[in-house]
């Protein structure tokens, strides 16, 4: 396990990624030497040996017991990142993934929320306080914070649940978010989001306290990701007809709504914190099928 072990560290420390990103590359490996060892073939030592004929046959296994494309592909792009490993690291001198191709995955679609699903939202969550005690009243503070934030900064779930009050710079209105790979960036905040943070901050500062983690549950306790998942998807309950309700979704709704209503792709691909102008193109098609709207009202051929 000598060379798992460094990759994984590599992961950790050099190219820093999330605990959860690691888990997901040492699953994906992990899955790797459980179908070879089943099959009765032998990959040596931290998949050393590992030949691209063995790469092609779990694909077939994988595509045959009804993976998706997608799937796939993130499982190869694990293995293809591990021999990139190893051949710079001088411990193989050939890399087995050269000769292996993936099945193609159409990329879905971004899913989003119309304004007024928004307002019907933040119009649910209102309604389900009833406000009796101080805890009723600092439940309902931070649950309208939390989804004005995620909607109106479009950060990740993990995001969220990293700040701190310090992450707020009230003088400058922005907020300080810690991105993948631990890089930072600065996103702009409305005046509705500060009133939102100082009614909530006075509900839990004389609650609980200050300093910490930023978003607590009714104990005191930091916030968890599946408090924000229940959350957000009960707030969505009759908001939406989408399939999907996650915190994620709001991010989605966030980007559609910058590029629908003018923004510079650049400017969202920074306010997202997107490495790549490629991951934030998606969401161009909703402003092309905007267009089109405007063009059949506007245009007398048009429709």
């Amino acid at each position: 396990m000598m060379h798992l072990n460094g990759f994984f560290a590599y992961l950790q420390f050099e190219k820093r990624y999330s605990d959860h990103t690691i888990q997901a590359y040492r699953n994906d490996l992990a899955q790797l030497q459980d179908f070879l060892h089943g099959q009765g073939l032998d990959a040596g030592d931290d998949l050393i040996s590992l030949g691209y004929r063995q790469v092609r046959t779990w694909i077939m296994h994988m595509m045959a017991d009804g993976m998706q494309p997608r799937s796939v592909h993130r499982k190869i792009s694990s293995l293809r990142t591990y021999f990139r490993y190893l051949r710079k690291k001088g411990v193989i001198s050939q890399n087995p993934m050269t000769k292996v191709v993936v099945p193609r995955s159409g990329k879905p679609l971004p899913l989003f929320i119309d304004t007024a699903g928004m307002e019907v939202m933040f119009d649910n969550l209102v309604r389900q306080y009833p406000e009796q005690d101080p805890l009723d009243i600092f439940e309902k503070s931070r649950d309208l914070l939390i989804l004005d934030i995620l909607y109106k900064t479009g950060i990740r779930r993990a995001e969220l649940l990293s700040l701190q009050e310090r992450s707020f710079d009230r003088s400058s209105r922005n907020i300080r978010v810690v991105g993948k790979g631990n890089k930072e960036r600065i996103v702009p905040l409305g005046e509705e989001t500060l009133r939102l943070l100082e009614d909530y901050l006075a509900q839990r500062i004389s609650l609980f306290g200050s300093g910490g983690a930023l978003l607590l549950t009714r104990t005191g306790k930091p916030a968890y990701p599946n408090m924000i998942y229940r959350l957000v998807r009960k707030s969505m309950e009759g908001a939406t007809t989408l399939s999907r309700k996650s915190p994620h979704v709001l991010r989605h709704t966030f980007a559609t709504h910058l590029s629908n209503n003018g923004a510079e792709l650049n400017a969202v691909k920074e306010l997202l914190g997107h490495a790549s102008l490629a991951s934030t193109q998606v969401y161009t098609h909703n402003s092309i099928d905007q267009l089109k709207e405007i063009y059949k009202r506007a245009h007398p051929k048009g429709s």
